[in-house]
């Protein structure tokens, strides 16, 4: 069985509106990326060093990052050898193959993808992120999520540094549904946090999504804050946070790279939530992030509804790529 027709299946075994989701979220990269591919395709008939270089390029121009491409360039002509193939309309499952082997490497497919929520007791989410990227509105997109799969959130209002930063969680906490735990503007992260543990624990829920600042004077004093909000939510709960959700914007580009590497020297970062996928042509970053970095992207944002925060799959990711490119390879075999 073709990839392609493996990757079909698989997606189809997911709900058609999440595919959609994804195929619409992805249609400005799809039309950069698929239409350079395309016309490289008809460009060289041969598969050759030229072609390989000029893929290359492509690839490089869709924020996949320099390092990724080299090892997708490298494993792509070995394949390429030892299947001996000479068409370069061939080499596009190829290349679809590869994106997913490279996003999931050795790792257990639904361990990558999977939010780590305890099944008893109360499960600690810290997002962290720059300001402007999007992370008080990933919180409320979150929380109304996981409300829907019956789960009691709580948010604790911990970015007290922001001008308004604390009044826009609370209209997000009552467009989830959910109570928002909060001190005045200027208090201690730190403090706010700790009362949300207390009342998360006494109000039996069974997720506090933690906010935090994004800002402050220098990273330096930035990154001290976020260290003393994680030593008070491990002496409160020893084996929490349970997740750190880096918020970045993928609009940035290699930009929210320099970001991940920042975050993840003060906070050990356990995930990735990229928002306004929608918004760039170069949504390469996905990769680029889970390659580089070695963290996996959990959620991408993909429009402004408080439905549009999607679980991320590298299935549905290189099908929202490819889906066009499918539909046109099963036509031409009928």
């Amino acid at each position: 069985m073709s990839f392609f027709k493996k990757l079909k299946d698989k997606v189809n075994k997911q709900t058609d509106q999440v595919t959609d989701k994804f195929k619409d979220g992805l249609t400005k990269t799809r039309d950069s990326f698929t239409t350079k591919v395309n016309d490289l395709v008809a460009k060289y008939r041969k598969v050759d060093d030229e072609f390989f270089e000029e893929l290359e390029e492509i690839l490089i121009s869709a924020d996949v990052g320099v390092e990724t491409v080299m090892e997708l360039i490298e494993e792509l002509e070995m394949e390429v050898k030892r299947r001996n193939i000479q068409d370069t309309e061939e080499v596009k499952e190829v290349i679809s193959e590869k994106l997913v082997e490279i996003y999931y490497g050795d790792d257990d497919e639904e361990t990558v993808e999977a939010l780590n929520i305890q099944k008893d007791g109360l499960s600690v989410i810290l997002i962290v992120g720059v300001n402007g990227v999007g992370k008080t509105t990933t919180i409320g997109k979150l929380a109304h999520q996981l409300k829907q799969e019956g789960k009691n959130v709580v948010l604790a209002a911990g970015d007290t540094f922001r001008a308004g930063a604390i009044d826009q969680l609370d209209v997000w906490g009552e467009r989830a549904g959910v109570d928002v735990i909060k001190h005045n503007e200027g208090s201690d992260p730190a403090a706010v946090i700790y009362d949300g543990i207390q009342a998360a624990r006494s109000r039996g829920a069974d997720v506090l999504l933690c906010d935090t600042a994004g800002r402050l004077q220098n990273k330096v004093n930035l990154m001290k804050e976020l260290s003393k909000v994680r030593k008070v939510i491990e002496r409160e709960i020893p084996e929490a946070p349970h997740e750190t959700l880096l918020v970045l914007d993928a609009t940035t580009g290699q930009n929210a790279i320099s970001q991940a590497k920042t975050f993840k020297e003060a906070t050990d970062v356990s995930g990735i939530v990229l928002t306004k996928l929608d918004g760039t042509a170069r949504g390469g970053i996905v990769l680029a992030i889970r390659n580089e970095m070695n963290i996996p992207v959990k959620y991408v944002g993909l429009g402004e509804q408080i439905t549009d925060l999607q679980p991320f799959n590298a299935h549905q990711f290189v099908y929202g790529l490819f889906g066009d490119l499918m539909t046109r390879v099963e036509q031409e075999e009928k």
